[in-house]
């Protein structure tokens, strides 16, 4: 997602609350922030918000490739190896010192 829609969105995500805030409410955040629903800085935020519906219109008809451009996740650690630092044992018991009373802990100590 570029910058602009993620702007767009979150300019959607403050029109939302304020919409919620409205319905349930009757609180506008707005126009209290700003100095009414009719001064300057209001009606700027309320275009801004209007715009931003309008460019975000486009992300609805988009498949999930062209939305989501990120295709191989970076990995943490270099060395994806799941073997313990402390050990080079195997993780399973061989069954041979099974038959022979051995533990598998206790093989080729002396």
């Amino acid at each position: 997602m570029s910058m602009l829609s993620r702007i767009a969105l979150a300019l959607l995500i403050i029109g939302g609350i304020n919409w919620g805030l409205i319905g349930f409410f009757q609180f506008d955040l707005v126009a209290a922030l700003f100095g009414g629903q009719s001064s300057f800085l209001s009606r700027l935020v309320y275009g801004l918000v209007g715009l931003s519906a309008l460019a975000c219109l486009g992300l609805l008809f988009k498949s999930d490739e062209e939305v989501d451009t990120v295709t191989e996740r970076p990995t943490r650690f270099s060395n994806a190896s799941l073997n313990t630092e402390f050990s080079e044992e195997p993780l399973f018991r061989d069954d041979s010192s099974v038959d022979k009373g051995k533990d598998y802990k206790s093989k080729g100590k002396k």
